[in-house]
């Protein structure tokens, strides 16, 4: 089967490269799939679970935004934050939510309320992204 070359990119490191035989990104209309062979595209991302197929694997992936780009085998995504799900803390993220939660129950300006929405709506991809992972470990 066909692959493609798969790269996450961050200012501070290469989160991911290998070659992948799918990979679905949150895209900024809705999730896109990719295969080898896609038509070039060039799109933002929005935050989201991002998921590589490798060798009948799935590999999970956390995104806080960024920009794709295909090319007819090559895949590279720059993203503003990448997590692979085993580096996520799920504590660090379980606070990270009840402290949004918090702060928009306290909110009182649009700006405030914008800020304790991404910050929840980033800790829930986290612990989803994180919680995949933990039940596919635990899978018989």
């Amino acid at each position: 089967m066909a692959k493609l070359k798969f790269e996450i990119v961050t200012a501070e490191r290469v989160v991911y490269s290998q070659d992948a035989d799918m990979v679905i990104v949150p895209g900024i209309q809705g999730e896109l799939g990719i295969l080898p062979s896609h038509a070039p595209l060039l799109t933002t991302l929005k935050p989201g679970m991002l998921t590589v197929r490798h060798d009948g694997e799935d590999v999970a992936m956390f995104v806080n935004g960024g920009f794709l780009e295909i090319m007819l085998d090559r895949v590279i995504i720059l993203a503003d934050v990448a997590e692979r799900a085993e580096e996520i803390d799920v504590a660090k993220a379980e606070e990270a939510k009840r402290q949004a939660e918090e702060s928009l129950k306290k909110s009182a300006s649009a700006v405030d309320i914008a800020t304790a929405e991404a910050a929840l709506r980033r800790s829930l991809i986290q612990l989803k992204v994180a919680e995949h992972r933990r039940k596919k470990l635990n899978k018989p």
